[in-house]
């Protein structure tokens, strides 16, 4: 970048998503508080999303739906429909793009932008965020709050403490204003301080984001090593740079394609499983969706690695093991076979409620020596036979007869995404 070219990053927040999705799907529900939750039928599950006029009769996320009807009895209750709302994101991000092509996803509901190459096509930064709130609004809905600065951490920042509370959903904050606007704001409004760390930030008398900025980052190292009793000079350094807006990490639209250390999934169970017998049916179908996965990017895995735990938080049960395996593998067989060894080695026999099953130490799979003396490439050419089925007829086109049974739990989780419904 040019010194004469000015960095400007914005933070694009989709307002009460979910919520707005269903109201532009609904009408007739324009005027009405809604919400978006888990059963709306069995009236239970918390709330996932809460347009304005829900969230204005104290209605708020993450409380639950019993809850939020006491304090609004006339609430309009829709259940979640995930794919749905990764298709409408999908096309305010197609949007986004065709006023720059730096954008990068960082929640179904939010995103980078990066408008520093694109000002001598489109203008100010103010008047494009303006336009694009104009156009997905018209397009899908959904009422967008931009945050502008030079950095992200400065974008997330005056998204969240300025764009989503004023009128006009725009914030521009700049390096030079931080005395006058960041730095006058309590500790706990800076990115990534929850209400642990302001409790520490405040015994050091560090109680505004300002204080923690203009303290030297020798003195805050020393002052976090003193009250940790640890060295900590790389959280140190994080949290200074954070009050000081330094972030020089670029807005890259390939944030989500960098190869994977490691591949797994994990279940929670709808009950407390008590036996092997059914155990192993999650197990079995954990590794296939652990070994579908690495197939479709191409890894195949030299460690695998199975993990339990039981349903009582306070006196937690369970455990996580790995171990290495003789040759790397992608084939649900080999890796089911190891992962079953595994917990029957370690399984203290109490009842489980959630169980992961995952595979690391990743290869290239074009890298691998195929055996005269083994099954592996007819299996891998079975199941690449399975996986085409699956991507193009659904995931339950094909399914275990073991999946079929009380224990299994595949048909139900091909009915959700991201643990809700679709």
């Amino acid at each position: 970048m040019s010194k004469q070219q000015v960095r400007i990053i914005g933070l694009a927040d989709c307002q009460s998503f979910y919520a707005s999705v269903e109201k532009a799907s609904h009408p007739e529900y324009r005027d009405k508080p809604l919400v978006v939750a888990g059963d709306p039928e069995r009236r239970s599950g918390i709330i996932l999303a809460a347009c304005p006029i829900a969230k204005s009769y104290g209605v708020t996320t993450a409380e639950t739906l019993r809850e939020a009807l006491s304090k609004c009895p006339e609430l309009i209750i829709m259940k979640p429909r995930m794919q749905h709302y990764i298709d409408v994101s999908m096309q305010i991000t197609q949007i986004y793009r065709e006023y720059t092509d730096l954008v990068e996803q960082y929640s179904i509901d939010e995103q980078f932008v990066d408008f520093s190459f694109s000002q001598k096509m489109f203008g100010d930064p103010v008047e494009v965020a303006k336009a694009i709130q104009a156009k997905v609004l018209m397009f899908t809905g959904v009422r967008i709050r931009f945050g502008l600065s030079s950095s992200k951490v400065l974008a997330k920042m005056a998204c969240d403490l300025w764009a989503k509370k004023n009128q006009s959903g725009i914030f521009m904050l700049k390096q030079e204003d931080l005395p006058s606007t960041l730095w006058e704001q309590p500790i706990d409004k800076a990115f990534m301080v929850g209400s642990r760390m302001t409790g520490h930030f405040s015994a050091m008398g560090l109680t505004t984001v300002g204080k923690l900025a203009n303290t030297p980052l020798p003195k805050l190292k020393e002052m976090m090593k003193k009250r940790f009793k640890k060295s900590c000079d790389i959280d140190a350094e994080m949290y200074w740079r954070i009050a000081n807006g330094i972030d020089d990490s670029p807005v890259s639209p390939y944030t989500h394609e960098i190869p994977p250390k490691s591949i797994g999934h994990m279940m929670t169970l709808p009950r407390d499983y008590r036996t092997l017998d059914e155990i192993l049916v999650p197990i079995l179908e954990l590794t296939e969706l652990v070994c579908q996965r690495s197939r479709s990017k191409g890894f195949m895995g030299h460690v695998v690695s199975v993990g339990c735990r039981g349903a009582d938080f306070d006196y937690p049960t369970g455990f996580h093991r790995q171990m290495k395996m003789a040759d790397p593998t992608n084939a649900t067989k080999h890796v089911y076979e190891e992962a079953v060894k595994l917990f029957k080695q370690h399984w203290d026999g109490l009842p489980v409620r959630q169980l992961g099953v995952g595979l690391s130490q990743l290869t290239n799979e074009d890298q691998y020596q195929i055996s005269m003396f083994d099954d592996r490439d007819r299996i891998r050419k079975l199941e690449r036979t399975t996986d085409a089925l699956k991507q193009r007829f659904g995931d339950t086109i094909i399914v275990r007869a073991a999946s079929i049974s009380q224990a299994g739990q595949a048909r139900d989780r091909a009915a959700r995404i991201g643990g809700h419904y679709k």
